[in-house]
């Protein structure tokens, strides 16, 4: 009992005191001016980057985004195959409307009138050690039918059952079909929120009206905020040429970037677009360059046979992508970097002095506040000895 009541009152004694720090005055110079440094490099800190470069005073949030494209052009060719042809965007946009993205063809492959029949298949010779075999899939193209039959005077191969004629896996034209397309146009709509702050904002500015939207083209020093965009410039401004891309195919992105300020103008709110290739076009890894699919067209003729028109499309694929921050100002965070500002100032206090006119104090400074710890120390633990 008589240890449990010494416990309380030195518990007792703890608790009904108050402490303050003690302070020195060290007359020096060399302190003096390595504590106004170090003040004025904290302010600098704390006003410079927090406040003015990161707005440490505002509140933020994300943007959230919507896209839809629409591309306009027609293009004209004439080849030995199809003959004299006009291209518009039911024909060269596939398919009509993706998220966020679209596709331009660009070059192509054509097989024509193929039915489903027998045929020999092209380009695989038979071979003693690797016969034709009932049921064997060829690739992605054919099942073998078991026998050998002559692809040509001099050379024999499988019989398959495919869409016949069998497509032939060659390289795409060069130059490509479609080069017209770097002069197709793109119009890009793109609506942000942020939902925190209640605001919202479209690429097609307020002050755009339709007689203007019919005739700009984004230019990036006359008319940068145009929503208009040729396909030829993106793709130069990302310091890629256009008809060597066009050969293969490829994937371009488009950065729609919104970093809005919302204490100021609600006008100084504008997108700022760039553009950069995607897919990789390593000169030492080039297997498998570029960017390509298949489709078909179906019909039907005489007898009710079922044909079609094979393609293999090459082109470019446009990915839209869209990036923001918006900041408002807000009393939270103001407050929270005030006080981080005023922590980091209070450790000024600690610089320890080497000037040999103080440091009779210095010793004495230290040891009363050693021993003020180790009195804290005590007062916290005494419950537990």
């Amino acid at each position: 009992m008589a240890r449990l009541g010494g416990c309380w009152a030195f518990l007792c004694r703890c608790f009904f005191q108050y402490e303050t720090p003690k302070i020195l005055l060290i007359r020096s110079k060399k302190v003096g001016a390595l504590n106004r440094l170090v003040q004025a490099l904290i302010l600098a800190y704390v006003i410079g980057y927090v406040c003015v470069l990161k707005k440490g005073y505002q509140d933020t949030d994300s943007v959230l985004s919507s896209v839809t494209t629409k591309v306009k052009g027609v293009a004209l060719t004439n080849s030995s195959q199809l003959g004299l042809r006009v291209w518009d965007v039911a024909d060269y946009v596939i398919p009509p409307q993706e998220e966020s993205s679209f596709f331009v063809m660009t070059n192509l492959i054509v097989t024509m009138n193929q039915t489903q029949t027998r045929c020999p298949e092209v380009g695989v010779p038979e071979r003693a050690a690797s016969p034709c075999s009932l049921g064997a899939v060829n690739g992605y193209r054919s099942v073998q039918t078991g026998k050998c039959v002559n692809f040509s005077d001099s050379a024999r191969t499988c019989e398959v059952f495919a869409w016949c004629p069998v497509e032939t896996d060659s390289e795409p034209p060069n130059p490509a079909v479609l080069a017209n397309a770097e002069n197709f146009t793109v119009l890009i709509k793109n609506s942000i929120q942020y939902p925190k702050f209640s605001f919202g904002r479209r690429n097609i500015l307020p002050d755009v009206n339709t007689s203007y939207l019919r005739n700009c083209i984004f230019d990036r020093k006359r008319d940068p905020h145009c929503p208009i965009f040729r396909l030829g410039d993106i793709v130069s401004e990302a310091n890629e040429d256009f008809q060597s891309m066009a050969v293969h195919g490829g994937v371009m992105g488009i950065h729609i970037r919104w970093d809005c300020d919302l204490d100021m103008p609600e006008s100084w709110c504008v997108p700022k677009y760039t553009f950069r290739r995607l897919d990789n076009k390593d000169p030492d890894n080039n297997v498998a360059p570029g960017y390509n699919f298949r489709f078909a067209k179906y019909y039907k003729v005489a007898d009710n046979v079922e044909t079609r028109t094979l393609i293999k499309g090459f082109g470019i694929r446009f990915d839209v992508m869209v990036f923001g921050k918006a900041g408002k100002f807000s009393v939270v965070p103001t407050l929270l970097n005030i006080g981080a500002g005023l922590a980091l100032l209070g450790l000024v206090g600690a610089i320890a002095c080497g000037d040999s006119n103080a440091s009779s104090v210095n010793v004495e400074a230290a040891f009363s506040l050693t021993v003020n710890s180790w009195h804290r120390v005590l007062c916290d633990v005494a419950c537990y000895v």
